[in-house]
């Protein structure tokens, strides 16, 4: 069949695909034929669920490919999926836009180009101007700003504290902060997509910053950025970028050393399998013992069948892995975003270890799996609405965010090492780009941080909870003595910068109230350093 019924810009599209294995792409050009495309949907348009297509149908080829999405909310979703539509946003907070420079690092004319960059404001508890009151400004991470405005509660407990103005920012590309005029043409290919990375975000939010300091005359208002997971990161970096624009930094749950090797490929699931092993046993037995029981049935002729079955699948399986993938997901967010009081690891394995005894391995996980995610008529391969987060993080870990994360030997998992040169190979098939694993750390460093740092650096916390399988990329120790980590045992993926809670644990507190004292020296610092300055003038 050919391509004469299509627009020719779409027809090439498609040809061009044409040498990937990738069925989905095939499906989806038969559907638009079998609708006798039209001009109504615009090039751009279908370009878009191209890629949308390529990146769920790209599956784990020979070695791991795929990096878990950092996220300081996630897990509030994952285990709320209705929070974020009913839960009420502070009346407090006043939405602004920003005229942002689309590439602040070249003087052609196209990077001159401005797109509408969304900030949400809090004025109620700030001490203003005239007395130089601290500005608390939060970095978006991989998503709408919608989720932190309801999630993040580390800056909103803390400003009656600091009489703090609020600041939160979205991150280009997300949520309503989309430069090219939509997103499908800002998603398109990777000429409009090469704008969208991290130096430019950080550059996105100092001019932000410095933006709303002019404005309200606050030239003297230290300034303290907060992050969570990539937003950690940028707002480590940050400080260290731009120390005139930040006082200091708290970045919470940031991995800036799981990056060109610093930290083992491995590191992530063995945290996992852990968190696992120390909350039962028989439960980590179970998952471990449990893939090969998937692959020998899967090898059956009815096999993937039985396993549809069993695990109450939304739509018949087609291969063993998408089951694989689906509990593997399970098990690493459960174990990332661990956090009380329902503690997610606990509550999957209470599921596998209180099925009945005599009920084979597999019903056991699926109990498991009941446990996790409540009571629904299916659960594995759901259908999903795929959004610019999921475009975006691929398109991020595609080009800069390389973290090399794969599945070593003695986990609960079977070993799956990280394969580089097919993860290269995946990136171009989607994007016509290669990555470059060795960008993040030729940037901002990395390796020996803290030769580099401790007479470079000054006031960052690097906040961590070692059960967060992330953490194993953190700084967990102190670098000097303005930068310093602040971990606890038994914590998750950004746990200190949610909202605190009445039923929270004592270390939990104790850790918050560690990273307030240290921020509150920085300020008192910064006062004293201040008043000296202008007293000589």
């Amino acid at each position: 069949m050919s391509n004469c019924c299509l627009d020719p810009g779409i027809a090439k599209t498609f040809e061009a695909k044409k040498t990937e294995p990738n069925k989905s792409y095939y499906c989806f050009v038969d559907k638009l034929r079998a609708m006798n495309y039209s001009p109504k949907f615009p090039v751009q348009w279908v370009q878009f669920m191209v890629m949308i297509l390529s990146i769920t149908s790209t599956g784990i080829a020979a070695g791991r490919t795929d990096i878990p999405r950092l996220s300081p909310t996630r897990g509030i979703v994952m285990e709320d999926p209705d929070l974020l539509s009913s839960a009420a946003v502070s009346d407090d907070l006043q939405t602004f836009y920003y005229p942002q420079t689309l590439d602040h690092f070249n003087y052609q004319p196209q990077s001159y180009a401005t797109f509408q960059q969304r900030y949400v404001m809090n004025f109620k508890y700030w001490g203003g101007a005239n007395n130089n009151a601290p500005i608390l400004a939060y970095l978006g991470a991989e998503g709408p700003l919608d989720g932190d405005l309801t999630v993040i509660g580390f800056l909103n407990d803390n400003a009656v504290r600091f009489n703090a103005l609020l600041v939160y920012i979205e991150h280009r590309y997300y949520g309503k902060s989309i430069p090219f005029g939509s997103r499908e043409e800002a998603f398109k290919n990777a000429s409009t997509l090469g704008y969208f990375n991290s130096a430019q975000a950080i550059a996105d939010y100092a001019e932000i910053i410095m933006h709303i300091k002019n404005k309200l005359r606050a030239f003297y208002s230290p300034v303290i950025v907060v992050g969570g997971s990539y937003g950690g990161m940028l707002a480590s970096w940050l400080r260290l970028k731009y120390p005139h624009v930040a006082l200091g930094a708290l970045a919470s749950s940031a991995p800036i050393l799981y990056f060109d090797k610093i930290t083992p490929r491995g590191a992530y699931f063995s945290v996992v399998t852990k968190d696992f092993r120390e909350a039962s046993e028989t439960c980590y037995q179970t998952i471990r013992n449990s893939w090969s029981v998937i692959d020998k049935i899967a090898s059956q002729p009815n096999g993937l069948s039985i396993l549809s079955m069993i695990f109450k699948t939304c739509k018949p399986l087609n291969k063993s892995s998408e089951l694989k993938i689906a509990l593997e997901n399970m098990y690493t967010l459960a174990a990332q975003y661990d956090k009380p009081p329902r503690y997610p690891v606990t509550v999957v394995c209470r599921g596998i270890d209180g099925a009945n005894g005599k009920q084979e391995i597999l019903s056991k996980i699926f109990a498991g799996v009941v446990a996790y995610r409540g009571n629904r008529s299916c659960y594995i391969n759901p259908p999903t609405n795929e959004s610019e987060t999921t475009v975006g993080w691929r398109w991020q870990t595609c080009s800069e965010m390389v973290i090399p994360i794969g599945i070593g030997n003695r986990t609960m998992f079977q070993p799956e090492p990280f394969d580089l040169n097919s993860f290269i190979q995946q990136c171009k098939t989607i994007f016509g780009v290669p990555p470059r694993p060795h960008w993040v750390t030729s940037y901002y460093g990395g390796h020996d941080i803290k030769l580099i740092l401790q007479r470079f650096g000054s006031n960052i916390i690097f906040s961590n909870g070692l059960r967060d399988p992330y953490s194993r990329g953190g700084v967990l120790e102190n670098i000097s003595e303005s930068i310093l980590a602040v971990k606890t045992v038994n914590g998750s993926h950004c746990l200190d910068i949610l909202a605190q809670n009445a039923s929270d644990p004592e270390w939990l507190v104790k850790q918050r109230q560690t990273e307030v004292e240290i921020i509150r020296g920085w300020i008192a610092q910064y006062y004293a350093d201040l008043k000296a300055i202008l007293f000589k003038q």
